[in-house]
């Protein structure tokens, strides 16, 4: 049976990086994203340099905009139908698109970074996991984020009280995607789909150029230190997308992590200890509610 992956956010980045990696390692791969010019340039890039192992046109691109539940769910729909029509399942799932907003916005009336960084995945994954069961042994790859430190761990709502610091709401919309990729693996233990979380350690990239650079992405406090704030940031950014994708490729295809589930891959691709605060039942348990209410799934 054809290996088989998806990678969304996968036209540029860390994202295309990582679609290059599982190429290169034979597999099938569909990058998605929202321009139809970047996603032709990456499936070149990503055919380029296929494994020996990969099948004919082992690359291509769907359009979607990730920031519409609606698109998730169509996007998950045409995924689903296609294997179900070739008669295999999925086989990996790599959670890469991101972003960071300086500046409130919404989307579809909900906070912007918490539709991103974790609706939009969290849906996305919940309608293909009878795909992903069929393709099993199979993973689901999430990707975290550093930032998950600075977060609030309040998940009453989908925005915490105060003002609105894209770094900080960023953060927090990635510890909720973190914590619900440590209770998915949990709930899947046992059905053959490994679920892993990808910390890449940051590069340069489209969503880091430029964004790090505006004060307003963090608090007052951290303003009042912005050139000391500025330089770790930039430090954090100045690497190559291909070295970031390490971990994502190594959760998605190392056989050493066979069979293994509920891990955190580090930048070093090796499983690192996850941020302790993303695996209090407490707060899964606050973010399944928050996910459940505002991007519903049908039962599979």
């Amino acid at each position: 049976m054809t290996k088989t992956a998806v990678v969304t956010g996968g036209t540029g980045g860390i994202g295309l990086e990582t679609a290059r990696g599982l190429a290169a390692a034979g597999y099938a791969v569909t990058v998605v994203g929202r321009d139809e010019e970047r996603g032709a340039r990456a499936v070149e890039r990503i055919g380029a340099g296929a494994g020996a192992g990969a099948t004919a046109g082992s690359a291509r691109f769907l359009p979607a905009d990730l920031g519409s539940l609606d698109q998730v769910r169509a996007l998950a729909a045409r995924i689903a139908a296609e294997h179900a029509a070739r008669g295999e399942g999925l086989t990996v799932l790599v959670n890469n698109v991101g972003a960071m907003f300086p500046r409130r916005r919404t989307l579809d009336g909900i906070e912007a970074s918490f539709v991103v960084n974790h609706l939009s995945p969290y849906l996305l994954t919940e309608l293909l996991l009878p795909t992903l069961a069929a393709g099993a042994p199979s993973r689901i790859v999430n990707v975290t984020s550093g930032a998950v430190g600075v977060a609030r761990r309040v998940f009453d709502g989908v925005e915490p009280p105060g003002g609105y610091y894209g770094f900080h709401h960023y953060g927090r919309a990635k510890l909720a995607h973190l914590a619900h990729t440590l209770d998915l693996a949990a709930r899947l233990d046992g059905t053959g789909v490994s679920v892993l979380a990808a910390d890449p350690g940051g590069a340069a990239t489209g969503m880091t150029d430029g964004t790090m650079t505006d004060p307003r992405i963090v608090s007052p406090a951290l303003r009042l230190l912005w050139p000391l704030v500025r330089r770790r940031f930039a430090r954090a950014t100045s690497g190559p997308a291909s070295a970031a994708a390490r971990s994502s490729i190594a959760a998605a295809t190392d056989t050493a992590l066979t069979g293994r589930t509920g891990l955190v891959i580090g930048p070093s691709a090796r499983p690192v200890a996850p941020f302790r605060p993303a695996a209090d039942p407490r707060l899964a348990a606050a973010v399944r509610r928050l996910s459940e209410a505002h991007a519903p799934a049908p039962a599979p």
